[in-house]
């Protein structure tokens, strides 16, 4: 297996290997990407070592059981290969990333955003995205304070997003500070 370079700032993670599975090289993933059922398209992967090495990786087969998946690498052929890389991340580069629907972003692509209220009196950070189930959730980091702010994703508080001017427009709703 041959170590390469990538472009970082182009990856996008859809999971982590989480341990073995079997004794043939499969892994199980615990997927971070929406849609887990978007495995089964996936051809290739980036996957980063435990020394900051990267290597692209060839699914070979792909299969489900509860919220994990099991993946099947070209590269790999015994439970001896795999066992290294327990806990090293995956990645997709965004030419094969899950198109957005208009309104939807890559999270990767929210972090560091900065962040402003209508009124002008709150300006912070977007440090995180909590994916809660019913909507996700912006993490924001007042500047200067270093509070955080947990704002829901609703048509009522999040008014603009702006990938080109690095902003999001808020709305706060009484109470949420």
């Amino acid at each position: 297996m041959d170590k390469i370079q990538v472009n970082e700032d182009e990856l996008l993670r859809v999971g982590g290997i989480i341990t073995t599975h079997g004794l043939k090289g499969e892994v199980k993933i615990f997927p971070t990407t929406d849609d887990v059922k978007r495995f089964k398209k996936l051809k290739e992967v980036f996957m980063q070592d435990h020394k900051g090495y990267w290597y692209l990786l060839h699914v070979e087969s792909v299969k489900f059981f509860k919220d994990q998946v099991i993946l099947k690498f070209k590269e790999f052929s015994d439970i001896n290969e795999v066992e290294g890389f327990k806990k090293c991340e995956l990645y997709v580069d965004r030419e094969h990333a899950v198109p957005l629907e208009e309104g939807e972003y890559y999270i990767a692509d929210l972090i560091g955003l900065n962040v402003i209220s209508d009124d002008g009196a709150f300006e912070g950070t977007l440090t995180d995205v909590l994916q809660t189930g019913a909507n996700d959730v912006y993490v924001i980091e007042e500047k200067g304070s270093g509070r955080e702010l947990l704002l829901p994703v609703i048509p009522d508080c999040v008014l603009n997003v702006s990938l080109e001017n690095k902003l999001v427009k808020i709305h706060i709703l009484k109470g949420l500070l």
